[in-house]
C-alpha cells in the first residue's frame, strides 16, 4: 500500500531524528570541541546558515573569519562541514595530512544520482584514482608538454583571433570553442564545427554548467539525507530526482558519445592520433583497463573544456575596467615582439608583464573560488579542534588570493604585483592555491597556463577591449564550483589596419579543417 503524504513525512522526520542522533553520538564521544561556528536548532543543526540560493558561496563563507577565525564549522543533521578561510590551516591539513584528507564527500546527488563518481575529480582514493593520475601523467606530466601540444594550441588560439574579429559581440563563446577545440582534439582527435556551435563543445558546456551546481555542498538535501533518493519522483518536493535523471542522460552523452567515435574511427582505419585513439588502437584493455581510459579521458574533456573560458572571461572582463592595464601590455608586446608578427610560447620569458597578466587573471577571480570539497577519512585533530571522520572540507580560494596581508589592494586587477622591483617584493604566486591541493592538484595545470598565457598574449597584441560607449560594466560573478563572470559586452576592435592583416593572415598559416561535427551529432541522438 502507498504511503500517505502523512505517513511518508512522518518517516522521514524519524530518519532525520535518528541520523543526528545516531551520528551525534559518534561524534559526542570525542574531548576536542569542533571548530567554531553558529549555533544550531535540533535536528536540523545549522541547516539555515548554508549558502542561500543564488548566493556566492565563498562570500558567504568569508563571513566566518571575522566572526569565529579562521577555521570554522557548522553541521547539518550530523554532518560536519568544517571551512578553511586560512591558507596555512588548507596547507597543513590537504597537503602536509594529504593521506587522510584527500578523500571526496559522498555528494549522493552529484556523484551517484548524476554520474560523476567515476570522474578524477569524484573518485576516491584508491587504485582507481592512482590508474586514472597514472594515464593523465603520462599524457600531461611530459617535460615535452609544449613540443607536442604547443603547435595545437597555437593553431586554436589562431583561428579563435579570426572568429573575433569577424564577431566580436560573441567573445566568450569563441573563448569557449578554442578551449573545448583543444582539448578534443587532444582527447578524442575529434575536430571541432569551424563556423557554427558545435555540438560536443555545447554539451561539454551543458554537463559543466550543471556539475557545477550539481557539486555544491549543502546545496542539495539528499547529500545530507541520502535516503531521501529512494523518494518517488511524484513527491512532494522530489523534484531533484527529476533534476538528476535529465543530467544524468547529458553526461552520459558526454562520456559515450566521443567514445563510440573514436571506436568508430578506428574500425575505419581512419583515428587520428590522440589520448584515447592510442590506448584503443595499440593495447589490449581488460574490461577494467577500458572502463579507466574511458572515464579518465572524459575526465580530461570535461577538466579541460571550461576552466581556462572561466580565467579568459575574468581576464577580458579586467581589461575592460582596467585600460591603463591593457595599454601597459600592449606596450611590451611591441617592444619585444614588434608588430609584423605575433607573440609565441618562446617570447614569454621576455614578456614578464603578460606572465604576470596570467598570474592575476588566475588571482582576480580563481577558477574555483571555493575549489572541490574534501573529506578526512579518520577523526583528527588541528589547533584543539576535532575535525570527525567524514568531515568536508571546504577551502575558500577566493579569500586566500584576497587576502589583503598577502596581496595589497586585492580588488584591483594589477600585474605589476608580481614583478620584482627596488620598491617591493613581488607578491605570492596565486597558482600556489588556484589549482587546489595536495593529491587532489589540477593534472592539466601546465597545459592550461600554456593556452592563458597565448590566448592573453596575442590577443593583446592585435586588439583593443573596451567597454561599450554609455555602457556601465562592474566585476560581477556567478556562483557555483566553477564561477564565471556575469554576462557582458565587450568593444572589441582590430588594433589597427596592420594588426588586422596579421589576424586575416593566420588563416593561410592555419587553414580550418573539415570537422567531425556531422557524425558526432548522429552519436549523441542515438544515446
Amino acid at each position: 500500500m502507498a504511503l500517505t503524504f502523512m505517513q511518508a513525512g512522518t518517516a522521514l522526520i524519524v530518519l532525520v531524528a535518528f541520523r543526528f542522533i545516531w551520528v551525534g553520538s559518534k561524534q559526542t564521544k570525542k574531548s576536542l570541541p569542533l571548530p567554531p561556528g553558529p549555533k544550531g536548532l535540533p535536528l536540523i543543526g545549522n541547516f539555515q546558515d548554508l549558502p542561500p540560493p543564488g548566493v556566492q558561496e565563498w562570500v558567504h563563507w568569508t563571513h566566518h573569519k571575522d566572526l569565529y577565525g579562521p577555521i570554522s564549522s557548522v553541521t547539518v543533521m550530523g554532518q560536519t562541514i568544517v571551512i578553511l578561510n586560512d591558507p596555512e590551516a588548507a596547507i597543513e591539513l590537504l597537503e602536509k595530512r594529504s593521506a587522510i584528507y584527500s578523500a571526496r564527500p559522498r555528494l549522493v546527488f552529484a556523484f551517484e544520482m548524476c554520474g560523476w563518481l567515476n570522474f578524477l575529480s569524484s573518485l576516491p582514493p584508491g587504485q582507481r584514482f592512482r590508474s586514472y593520475r597514472k594515464y593523465l601523467h603520462s599524457l600531461l606530466g611530459a617535460s615535452q608538454l609544449l613540443d607536442r601540444f604547443g603547435q595545437l594550441q597555437e593553431q586554436e588560439v589562431a583561428h579563435c583571433l579570426l572568429r573575433i574579429l569577424q564577431t566580436p559581440q560573441d567573445l566568450i563563446k569563441h573563448i569557449r570553442t578554442e578551449a573545448g577545440a583543444i582539448i578534443l582534439k587532444i582527447a578524442y582527435g575529434y575536430t571541432i564545427e569551424p563556423h557554427r556551435p558545435d555540438p560536443l563543445v555545447s554539451l561539454a558546456d551543458e554537463a559543466l554548467d550543471q556539475f557545477s551546481q550539481a557539486a555544491v555542498p549543502g546545496k542539495w538535501l539528499v547529500d545530507i539525507v541520502p535516503a531521501l533518493r529512494h523518494l518517488p519522483e511524484w513527491f512532494p518536493g522530489a523534484g531533484f530526482k527529476r533534476t538528476a535523471k535529465q543530467w544524468n542522460h547529458t553526461l552520459e552523452q558526454v562520456v559515450e558519445a566521443p567514445h563510440k567515435f573514436v571506436e568508430h574511427q578506428i574500425s575505419k582505419g581512419a583515428a587520428p592520433d590522440s589520448f584515447l585513439g592510442d590506448y584503443l588502437k595499440n593495447e589490449k584493455l581488460a574490461s577494467e583497463q577500458e572502463l579507466d581510459v574511458k572515464f579518465t579521458t572524459a575526465s580530461l574533456y570535461t577538466g579541460g573544456a571550461d576552466t581556462t573560458v572561466a580565467t579568459l572571461s575574468s581576464f577580458s572582463l579586467a581589461m575592460m575596467l582596467h585600460p591603463e592595464v591593457q595599454k601597459k601590455a600592449q606596450e611590451e608586446i611591441d617592444r619585444v615582439v614588434g608588430t609584423d608578427r605575433l607573440p609565441t610560447f618562446s617570447d614569454r620569458p621576455n614578456l614578464p608583464y603578460i606572465d604576470a597578466m596570467v598570474k592575476e587573471s588566475l588571482r582576480w577571480h580563481p577558477i574555483g573560488p571555493m575549489g572541490l570539497p574534501h573529506a578526512s577519512t579518520q577523526a583528527d585533530e588541528y589547533n584543539g579542534y576535532l575535525i570527525p571522520e567524514g568531515a568536508i572540507l571546504l577551502q575558500n580560494i577566493w579569500l586566500f588570493t584576497h587576502d589583503p596581508e598577502t596581496y595589497r589592494d586585492p580588488m584591483r586587477f594589477k600585474p605589476a604585483r608580481f614583478i620584482q622591483t627596488d620598491d617591493h617584493a613581488a607578491e605570492l604566486d596565486p597558482t600556489r592555491y588556484v589549482f587546489g591541493f595536495g593529491r587532489r592538484i589540477c593534472p592539466g595545470r601546465v597545459l592550461a597556463d600554456q593556452s592563458i598565457y597565448l590566448t592573453i598574449a596575442q590577443m593583446l597584441a592585435v586588439f583593443d577591449i573596451s567597454k561599450p560607449d554609455g555602457v556601465e560594466v562592474a566585476p560581477e560573478f556567478l556562483d557555483g564550483i566553477i564561477s564565471h563572470p556575469k554576462p557582458f559586452q565587450a568593444n572589441i576592435r582590430a588594433r589597427d589596419a596592420q594588426r588586422e592583416k596579421l589576424i586575416r593572415d593566420l588563416e593561410m598559416k592555419f587553414p580550418w579543417e573539415q570537422s567531425d561535427a556531422h557524425d558526432i551529432e548522429g552519436l549523441i541522438r542515438k544515446l
